[in-house]
């Protein structure tokens, strides 16, 4: 067995103690944890205040960059968790989703949160292959 962190400067930095992704193998088999994604542009002041669907955008091309540093990407996802404050808005959610998944279609979950960090709306945790 076979664990290696991840980190890339194309994602946000972790601000606490953890990796933004772990690979993990065993024999052949190879999967790619990506910790929980907040829509935070890299090298940008956080902006929590913006549209729903393009925080939605953002945590996707932050998890997308940091799956490009393991070796995958989106289209290798298996397993997708969206925590989602506010889930009335779950249509805007599912749509900018749709549109950076394209056709595939990974195994989702989607919780609903009273609140997350610095105030987003939303974060993306993905396991994927490699």
């Amino acid at each position: 067995m076979m664990m290696t962190c991840i980190a890339t400067e194309a994602a946000p930095i972790p601000a606490g103690h953890y990796s933004q992704a772990v690979v993990h193998a065993v024999g052949d088999s190879r999967l790619v944890f990506v910790s929980g994604q907040l829509p935070v542009v890299p090298g940008a002041p956080m902006d929590p205040e913006m549209p729903i669907d393009r925080q939605v955008e953002q945590a996707l091309r932050n998890v997308e960059a940091i799956l490009r540093a393991a070796g995958s990407s989106l289209d290798r996802v298996l397993s997708a968790t969206l925590y989602v404050v506010d889930i009335a808005r779950w249509p805007e959610v599912n749509a900018a989703y749709a549109r950076v998944m394209g056709a595939h279609r990974p195994a989702r979950t989607t919780v609903p949160v009273p609140a997350l960090h610095h105030g987003f709306a939303v974060e993306i945790q993905v396991v994927a292959a490699l």
